[in-house]
């Protein structure tokens, strides 16, 4: 069991159509860790809006149906920029598996935010793993955490 997951809550998955491709691959390993997850979407290559699928994603964050979440796009900036407008929502855009432990341990991130088209399927699944088994250190860095949200 990962140390991020929340018992009997399912991971979220967004995406728009530049991170289909690698939203299908992250779903295989997934499945193949037997990690429940819910996917919000895109579900073909088709061009659509990372909005679409960002916001719902972020929602069940927030209303607690799933926990954590892992959004791809092409370069991860859009789909990481819509999340990270919903309050709680701490997405990281992530393209080595260092920035992925960080984003963890300093900044407690929920969403781990993939760059599709930046990143090589491996080096993704690597980062998935760091992700999903790296644990928070609270310590100083809890207070910079709780000043991240606006009234």
């Amino acid at each position: 069991m990962s140390l991020i997951l929340k018992p009997g809550l399912p991971i979220g998955l967004c995406c728009d159509h530049a991170g289909y491709e690698l939203k299908n691959i992250v779903e295989g390993y997934l499945q193949s860790q037997d990690i429940n997850f819910t996917d919000f979407g895109c579900h073909s290559a088709d061009s659509c809006d990372y909005p679409d699928y960002a916001h719902p994603c972020a929602q069940a964050i927030q209303d607690g149906k799933c926990y954590p979440a892992i959004g791809i796009c092409g370069t991860g900036n859009g789909i990481a920029m819509a999340l990270n407008k919903h309050k709680g929502i701490r997405a990281a855009i992530c393209w080595n598996v260092e920035l992925a432990t960080l984003a963890r341990t300093h900044n407690d991130a929920n969403v781990l935010v993939l760059p599709a088209r930046h990143i090589e399927p491996t080096v993704a699944l690597a980062i998935v793993d760091a992700f999903l088994n790296t644990e928070f250190q609270g310590g100083r860095h809890q207070r910079r955490v709780e000043k991240i949200d606006m009234a």
